[in-house]
């Protein structure tokens, strides 16, 4: 604590950075929480012959928040892998990342820094059908890239390493950084992928369509089934949720420790006052003796037991006020009664 019972600058840059992440983490767990709680709320509908007439039935011909399961189909040209033969898919990713070697001037190590240096996505238009064959129902799903979590396999990768001469290890050697290589990866969502979509479900004309919610939840079309999709962010949320805890325990014991502290320093400053008023009275009381008695007896007693002879002088600053019992019994650090300056020596008084 600093003078005045502040608190220190480094405890008050602690606290108010342990309440900066406390609620950082809140705000994130809220959100995660409300996430969970969505998609506890959406309704599951099945994919068959009645999802039509579910859909009539509903206000506007729409449910807001659903959760649907059915298998890719395309519905008209599928994409080919550029790597893989026989392999079709929907979406089609392709990505080049650049992977090298930086090194960092504070820790004095050399770090992998990884970097998109491009990327290209392909889609065609898809349905969700029933897993069952010569089904007529089919779900159009709209804007697949929008979803949150969409599931695509990585069907092909690729690390092609850096050539280097001896002259590019030493110019990467004096520029801090050395290129390790680039990788090419391609992902792709297959034909046949089994899929859960969360969003919006609306009935279009003779069109089932599956598309981002109105109400700002996540949209979501993943490999996972919706139990084990639900799991996963219930888990999300209880780890937020014990970050949230943990931080704002830490946040609670910086501000006990720092109020336990001005309390201290409160109590401490209370107890001066009192023994200085406590000292100020005495004086008095032995001021109004020796002027009623004159004696010289009163005049040369120690201030602080008024019975024994004063038989010290306090250096630096001099005062000569108690005995030398009194002084012993003076708690440490020892200051002088008056003033209440340290006391560096003591020097015995002798009266002739």
């Amino acid at each position: 604590m600093e003078g005045g019972g502040r608190p220190s600058a480094l405890q008050a840059a602690l606290l108010a950075t342990s309440t900066a992440l406390t609620a950082l983490l809140y705000s994130v767990y809220r959100q995660k929480a409300r996430v969970a709680r969505g998609l506890q709320g959406a309704k599951t509908v099945r994919l068959d012959g009645d999802l039509r007439a579910v859909l009539l039935e509903a206000p506007g011909r729409c449910v807001p928040y659903a959760v649907i399961e059915g298998v890719v189909q395309s519905v008209k040209e599928t994409l080919s892998s550029q790597f893989v033969e026989n392999c079709k898919g929907v979406v089609q990713r392709l990505t080049l990342q650049e992977h090298k070697m930086v090194w960092n001037r504070t820790t004095h190590l050399w770090n992998d820094y990884e970097k998109i240096i491009h990327q290209r996505t392909n889609t065609t238009p898809f349905d969700l059908v029933p897993p069952e064959e010569g089904a007529s129902v089919t779900v159009r799903v709209m804007k697949p890239l929008d979803a949150a979590e969409l599931s695509l396999e990585t069907v092909y990768e690729k690390f092609h390493p850096s050539v280097q001469s001896f002259t590019d290890v030493i110019g990467h050697y004096i520029s801090g950084e050395r290129p390790k290589g680039i990788q090419e990866t391609e992902q792709m969502l297959k034909v046949g992928t089994a899929l859960t979509g969360v969003g919006e479900l609306v009935l279009d004309n003779a069109t089932i369509k599956l598309q981002p919610p109105k109400q700002g939840m996540p949209y979501y079309l993943s490999s996972l089934d919706f139990s084990a999709l639900l799991q996963k962010h219930e888990s999300n949320v209880r780890f937020w949720k014990i970050l949230t805890v943990v931080f704002g325990f830490a946040t609670c014991t910086v501000l006990f420790f720092i109020l336990r502290k001005q309390y201290q320093h409160h109590r401490e400053r209370r107890h001066l006052k009192q023994m200085q008023e406590e000292f100020r009275q005495a004086q008095e009381r032995l001021m109004r003796e020796m002027n009623a008695e004159g004696g010289e007896t009163l005049k040369n007693a120690c201030v602080v037991c008024l019975s024994n002879a004063k038989s010290c002088v306090f250096l630096e600053c001099g005062h000569v006020c108690s005995c030398n019992e009194c002084y012993r019994a003076l708690p440490e650090p020892k200051r002088c009664p008056v003033c209440r300056q340290p006391i560096s020596r003591v020097v015995p008084l002798y009266n002739s």
